[in-house]
């Protein structure tokens, strides 16, 4: 376990120990659950780290010039209201549990990858800073809250595993760790507890008691004194944000975490059939999201799959960091790289879901920081000739599955050249506020630490028509 793991996992997350600042404001009126559906015990977020192409996977647009369809096309599916690209035919077959919301705006001041994470991953409009500072706009106490963290709050403690859970990395890349995924203002209790894997070695993805680093054993954690020492580096440099007492606080529910079987167990895929393993990909990602599996089907609240790129294979290929950020050969990386692993492990959760009864009780979201340019043609590939689409966050599609949705549907439409919402347009908050919804949160109001009433999310508005 690295050390911002085991601070996260002793309650001594990134984002200090303060509340931000209240932002009075009206409330929306609540939407209650209606009587007769009940809430989802848990919520799986697939989030495509990179940005999506919007255009090839979800909205295609076949009547547009070919500047912008592109070659992809799209297929019949198991629902006559959702259409998908012909390089998901796996997915094809479960669209009846899928509903497509086309129309999401989530436009940002920067068009980029920080304010694009921040804004569909909290649901607030990113602030100035993302301007001034750029990819050196780091993770603040202040920032608004992750909606996992919020979900996580809301929730008694899991008895033995974290009640937010992110794998298999933190994005991205050091020092640009992306703003959005953490408590922050909620407070660091509520972080989400950070599981790694490699592409490597996708199969051996474990809980965090078999991932310790640095000499420390789980023989050794069972010694309190030694627990306090592994802390005392930590307790020295977080002086500043956390009091001696909330430490000691977290201490042991860290030890708790570290030296359950059942944190361990959860995690380790290779208890599962060699049918399940081929069926999800013995990838990073299709393992990550059988982990997911996992953890919901023993009542982890929220589970977080940050899709791992392969920088070493795409990055030169696809003029980018290895996962969606299609800058160059857009088509050619989505047909032979993603889409292949992307349709085998995401159809493989709905599937096995609605076959082990937990879909009902589970929320499933794909998304991304943004979509990607529906005109083709990147400057940093060489425009045309380079095949590639440029970042564009005005406008994705977002998709849901399980926890009440009803599948099979289409929800709002793009332009015709999708390059913005045209019909019932959204934006991320209004998504971030379904999965609210969906989770039976309702109750959105928060309270900083001198007692002062603020709103976790405002001018939004849950889609229950989606239900």
């Amino acid at each position: 376990m690295h050390r911002r793991q085991f601070m996260v996992a002793s309650g001594l997350g990134f984002a200090g120990m303060t509340f931000g600042s209240p932002t009075p404001a009206v409330s929306a009126p609540l939407a209650q659950t209606p009587p007769g559906r009940k809430s989802a015990k848990s919520t799986i977020l697939f989030f495509l780290c990179g940005g999506a192409s919007h255009m090839d996977l979800w909205d295609l647009k076949p009547e547009a010039p070919l500047e912008y369809r592109g070659p992809f096309q799209p297929i019949q599916t198991s629902a006559p209201g959702v259409r998908l690209s012909e390089h998901l035919p796996m997915l094809a077959k479960q669209a009846h549990h899928l509903a497509l919301v086309n129309s999401v705006g989530g436009t940002v001041n920067t068009n980029d990858h920080h304010a694009g994470y921040y804004y569909n991953l909290t649901g607030h409009v990113p602030d100035q800073s993302f301007v001034t500072k750029g990819n050196n706009r780091t993770p603040q106490p202040d920032d608004w809250p992750y909606m996992g963290s919020v979900v996580a709050s809301r929730r008694p403690a899991h008895p033995n595993l974290p009640n937010a859970v992110s794998l298999p990395h933190m994005p991205s890349r050091a020092p640009y760790t992306r703003p959005g995924q953490f408590a922050a203002r909620l407070g660091v209790e509520h972080d989400p507890m950070y599981i790694h894997g490699t592409r490597e070695e996708p199969l051996k993805l474990r809980g965090p008691a078999l991932s310790l680093e640095g000499g420390i054993t789980a023989d050794r954690l069972t010694d309190r004194i030694s627990l306090l020492e592994q802390l005392d580096t930590a307790r020295r440099q977080f002086d500043d944000f956390a009091s001696i007492s909330a430490m000691n606080q977290h201490q042991e529910r860290a030890l708790s975490l570290l030296m359950s079987a059942q944190s361990t167990s959860a995690f380790d895929v290779q208890q599962e059939s060699p049918a399940t393993l081929d069926r999800y990909g013995k990838t990073i990602n299709g393992m990550s999201l059988l982990v997911a599996r996992r953890l919901v089907e023993v009542g982890v609240p929220f589970v977080t799959v940050f899709w791992k790129g392969d920088l070493n294979k795409l990055g030169k290929k696809c003029k980018s960091a290895g996962s969606w950020d299609t800058h160059g050969n857009n088509f050619q990386c989505l047909k032979e790289d993603l889409l292949p692993e992307f349709d085998r492990a995401y159809s493989a959760l709905i599937e096995d879901l609605a076959d082990r009864g937990l879909i009902d009780d589970t929320l499933v979201l794909v998304t991304s920081e943004m979509g990607r340019k529906p005109k083709i043609g990147d400057p940093r590939s060489g425009g045309k000739t380079g095949a590639g689409r440029d970042h564009w966050t005005h406008c994705l599609t977002d998709v849901l599955a399980g926890g009440g949705i009803q599948g099979g549907q289409t929800y709002g439409a793009s332009d015709k050249r999708g390059e913005f919402p045209h019909e019932k347009p959204v934006t991320p908050a209004d998504i971030t506020h379904t999965v609210y919804h969906a989770m039976g949160i309702h109750d959105l109001t928060a309270y900083d630490k001198l007692g002062r009433l603020y709103f976790l999310l405002e001018k939004s508005k849950p889609l229950t028509e989606l239900f």
